[in-house]
């Protein structure tokens, strides 16, 4: 069954579904979205509009996201759905073969700087190292038929290609306008099960950025029992995957890996978090972290705590690290590398026999 999105109004106990309707221009949707393409729900930065294809057309809007990888989003105006699907697979294509000066090259021309500093003024942090190591694509539609639903979810599910359609659909009510937005799947799962096609087997351990600033303390983090982050959706959903009985490794940006432990608990905002030692509330300890209670009311930028059993730790300067060990800008993700992973479990004597 196609996708469909209903709205209502309450007034006073009834709910009175509000109007649909077609929105004049998708020009307006393009100009909505290249002016903040987080209403995708994506952390993203716009690189590029109507970027040219050479001979293959133009991308709507052609982003890159925290971890130097390309998204492309594709309005279907008034193409067919399956033209639409063909024409994205086909920009993907060329995308595909991007390298780092044509990808500094298209975002020089949008932004009139290069891309690693519009990177940084962004992300608030360096360009990874390597760029275009995968893309995704994004199709926005307000309606799509069964028939390529059922497509792009073949795609998806069979051959895990990183491919997802974003519904926003409109609404009016006098002189009210509302749009709303919908994934035909969770975008989340699907850039998961792409990367996974083509990475190597999961360890069993999951890598955690411990990074250091005035809302978090690495001392505070070991002395308490806990992992936190915040400041945004972006990093809070991150520590939300991580389940009780998992193992982790704590890494320090430019240092290394520090810790070696056990999720105790699952992630919690930091003003519930309890230090079971003290049984008392992580925000009456005495922490180093002098803003640990920043937006500690609103749970998209509070930081959310994660309990954890530390089982081997070392001092920072004395982090353990190698060149071309795994270090991520992740807040916390599967470590695949076997390199780190037989590195780690050496130097941190962890014995799996």
């Amino acid at each position: 069954m196609p996708f469909q999105m209903n709205l209502w109004s309450l007034k006073g106990d009834s709910l009175v579904e509000v109007n649909k309707t077609k929105l004049a221009s998708e020009n307006r949707l393009e100009e909505w979205l290249a002016k903040d393409i987080s209403l995708l729900g994506l952390e993203l930065l716009v690189i590029g509009r109507q970027v040219s294809t050479v001979n293959r057309g133009r991308i709507d809007l052609l982003a890159i996201d925290r971890h130097g990888d390309l998204f492309i989003v594709e309005l279907k105006r008034d193409k067919t759905p399956r033209d639409i699907i063909a024409q994205v697979l086909d920009y993907a294509s060329w995308v595909r073969d991007l390298d780092y000066d044509q990808i500094n090259k298209i975002a020089f021309d949008y932004h009139k700087k290069e891309l690693t500093e519009t990177y940084r003024e962004y992300f608030n942090e360096p360009l990874p190292e390597t760029v275009n190591s995968t893309h995704s694509m994004v199709i926005v539609a307000s309606e799509f038929d069964e028939s390529s639903e059922r497509i792009v979810q073949y795609l998806a599910d069979e051959y895990k290609v990183n491919i997802n359609v974003a519904f926003f659909s409109f609404f009016q009510q006098e002189d009210l306008e509302f749009v709303g937005r919908a994934w035909l799947k969770d975008p989340e799962q699907v850039q998961e099960e792409s990367k996974n096609r083509k990475r190597a087997p999961w360890s069993g351990y999951w890598f955690v950025n411990v990074g250091e600033n005035e809302r978090r303390n690495w001392d505070d983090n070991r002395k308490f029992g806990y992992i936190a982050a915040g400041g945004g959706l972006w990093y809070s959903r991150a520590l939300k995957r991580l389940k009780a009985g998992d193992k982790i490794f704590a890494y320090m940006k430019g240092l290394g890996y520090v810790r070696y432990g056990e999720v105790a608990h699952e992630a919690v905002m930091v003003k519930d978090f309890i230090v079971e030692s003290e049984i008392k509330p992580l925000l009456e300890m005495s922490l180093k972290a002098p803003k640990a209670n920043e937006n500690n009311d609103n749970p998209d930028l509070s930081d959310w705590a994660v309990g954890i059993r530390w089982l081997k730790t070392f001092p920072r300067e004395q982090a353990k690290t190698f060149r071309g060990v795994f270090a991520k800008q992740h807040i916390a993700c599967e470590l695949r590398q076997p390199e780190t992973v037989e590195f780690l479990e050496r130097e941190f004597s962890i014995n799996n026999a």
